[in-house]
């Protein structure tokens, strides 16, 4: 079903707003990344959010690298794909001067199906990846590793197929006592859910952490120390899984106060805020191998009253 819309891309915009059109109902709720938004439809995604990348990626490709498709426990159907945008950057976008080189940038869509037809899109592209290769960086700096994150390492993203029961057990009893960090380091039990080779690859601001050392250090200590009052938002939040893998969409999926010494050169305002983010998991033997995640970091900001694309201006 979703993958039509990389051949489509590949044949051009046209082929693309047709391939949309086909897969969508007039009344599907777009809901995309800051700063590009909500939109209706087709025609709403197409002018918000593939039009101008068209317009500054005029070879524009879609590159999947994960597809899975599952059941909530709400019993609604979702797919879930993780990938890059990729083509030769030759015009602006959202006021990212263009490089005249290759550029990338990753992708996680969710989509919710009803009969056959997307009636929900939930997306977010990293944009913040984009400003990097273009050799800007207004925000703070990272605590991972900054690159292009791989696809899964055994290579079977694409052929994703099984029962996911087991996937997902794994992964909610991991969430359920992550949730307990206010409690302790050893109450979250890491070590009993993820793999000591683990990858976790965050968006570009945070980066990619290795290892459940490397998952504490540069990311999860950061994370905790600045935002330890936050909660999941169970009402906005849905697991789905397919044989090793699973997904999770939440819009927002977190509310939390950021407090401390702040976070990623974010001031400790003391300020409530709401965190979308999109996530992959894929499991082996029981464990966690990989984490895909994309957490809108400009809507982050722009909560706070930063507006880090303005910033980037000011330093063109």
């Amino acid at each position: 079903m979703i993958e039509v819309l990389g051949s489509a891309a590949d044949e051009g915009a046209g082929a693309y707003r047709e391939a949309l059109g086909a897969l969508m109902t007039p009344e599907t709720a777009v809901r995309l990344c800051h700063p590009l938004g909500d939109a209706i439809g087709a025609e709403g995604l197409f002018e918000i959010g593939m039009a101008p990348l068209f317009a500054a990626f005029p070879d524009l490709e879609r590159r999947d690298l994960i597809r899975l498709r599952g059941h909530d426990a709400n019993g609604s159907e979702w797919i879930g794909v993780c990938g890059y945008w990729a083509g030769r950057f030759t015009a602006p976008y959202l006021g990212i001067p263009p490089t005249g080189r290759i550029a990338a940038m990753r992708y996680h869509d969710f989509f919710r199906i009803e009969e056959k037809r997307i009636v929900e899109m939930q997306a977010i592209w990293d944009i913040p990846e984009l400003v990097m290769q273009a050799g800007f960086w207004p925000m703070g700096p990272s605590t991972g590793r900054d690159w292009q994150v791989p696809g899964p390492q055994t290579q079977d993203g694409l052929r994703v197929a099984g029962d996911g029961a087991a996937a997902l057990g794994v992964v909610r009893e991991m969430l359920e006592h992550l949730g307990k960090s206010t409690e302790s380091v050893e109450a979250m039990r890491l070590p009993a859910f993820w793999h000591p080779h683990c990858s976790w690859y965050g968006p570009a601001g945070i980066g990619t952490a290795r290892g459940i050392d490397g998952f504490r250090a540069h990311h999860q200590v950061p994370f905790l120390n600045a935002l330890p009052d936050r909660n999941g938002d169970p009402a906005n939040g849905h697991l789905f899984a397919e044989g090793d893998y699973v997904g999770f969409t939440g819009w927002p999926g977190m509310r939390m106060t950021v407090t401390g010494d702040g976070w990623l050169g974010i001031a400790p305002a003391g300020q409530k805020i709401t965190m979308r983010s999109l996530d992959f998991w894929r499991v082996d033997a029981g464990m966690i191998r990989e984490n895909w995640v994309l957490i809108d970091l400009l809507d982050v900001w722009a909560q706070l009253g930063v507006d880090v694309l303005g910033r980037m201006r000011e330093i063109l």
